[in-house]
């Protein structure tokens, strides 16, 4: 399993995408649903306009940060059944559900951390990295 999509509620995605770009050289992969995808090449970071509202997170105000992170499986079966093992707990999504990003099944760990599984991955991201490179 390898971590490669991180996900930040931002109140301006313009403004944190020039950001993104001058601060440490990413550049955009494509549009989200609120938002877009920046990359490194190896790591996919989602910059999106939530206005202040955490997916799955009840709060007294907003919430700017991360709101989720990504794990890119190699078999989404096995990887389902290893986190609910662990105490995992299914929110929602499945392939062919997913509109404008790469479809993303989303758990919660037993603190109550959101992270999302996939086996397609998202735009700007790779699976695998050459450490030659």
């Amino acid at each position: 399993m390898k971590l490669r999509h991180i996900a930040l509620s931002v109140p301006d995605v313009p403004a944190a995408q020039k950001f993104f770009e001058q601060a440490f050289g990413m550049t955009k992969a494509g549009d989200a649903q609120n938002g877009i995808y920046m990359t490194d090449g190896i790591i996919n970071i989602a910059l999106l306009n939530k206005h202040g509202k955490a997916e799955g997170i009840d709060s007294n105000g907003p919430f700017y940060g991360v709101m989720h992170f990504g794990i890119w499986v190699d078999d989404l079966a096995k990887a389902e059944e290893q986190i609910q093992a662990a105490g995992g707990t299914y929110i929602r999504g499945r392939p062919g559900e997913a509109k404008k990003s790469f479809y993303e099944v989303k758990y919660k760990d037993p603190n109550g951390i959101l992270f999302d599984i996939t086996e397609n991955g998202w735009k700007g991201a790779v699976k695998n990295v050459n450490p030659a490179q």
